[in-house]
């Protein structure tokens, strides 16, 4: 069952590309203390999420971050590498931190896996955004099927 408004975040580490190379972040240390949105989708470069997904939070960072969101997150099961250039072909800059869950970790506590095998992709996040505050989840939305709606930008400036 995936996780629930309420619960708090799962304790996992992922991997991310910084200044000084690979680094290990915590969970734990990344969403506590902190008004967090994060955004995952199926596939870094895939054609939702380039055209669609990502370039609505950019558009909208500002907005997002001056309703109190420290910081906006975009996950993806895809390694740390590809997300660094994910980002930096998406001009992600400051505004989205681009996080690999490689391993797909954090996706599976959350049970918010799909299985994209028919396009080749194995297993994958379902497309959702969500709101957490100090590692707890407060607002949740899962797309229910192809496309872009509850977990846009757009609507998730609704839910702040």
């Amino acid at each position: 069952m995936p996780i629930k408004v309420g619960e708090k975040m799962p304790s996992v580490t992922l991997k991310y590309l910084g200044a000084d190379g690979m680094e290990d972040i915590d969970t734990d240390q990344l969403l506590g203390g902190k008004k967090t949105v994060l955004f995952a989708v199926p596939g870094a470069f895939t054609p939702t999420c380039s055209a669609k997904h990502v370039p609505g939070f950019l558009t909208h960072a500002s907005e997002i971050k001056a309703k109190g969101v420290d910081q906006i997150i975009c996950l993806s099961v895809n390694d740390a590498f590809v997300m660094d250039a994910w980002g930096k072909d998406r001009s992600a800059g400051h505004d989205i931190m681009m996080l690999g869950d490689g391993n797909g970790d954090l996706t599976r506590l959350l049970d918010l896996t799909m299985d994209g095998s028919g396009f080749g992709l194995g297993t994958r996040s379902q497309r959702y955004a969500m709101i957490i505050d100090d590692g707890k989840v407060t607002t949740l939305e899962v797309e229910e099927g192809p496309g872009l709606n509850n977990s846009s930008a757009e609507h998730i400036l609704t839910k702040l």
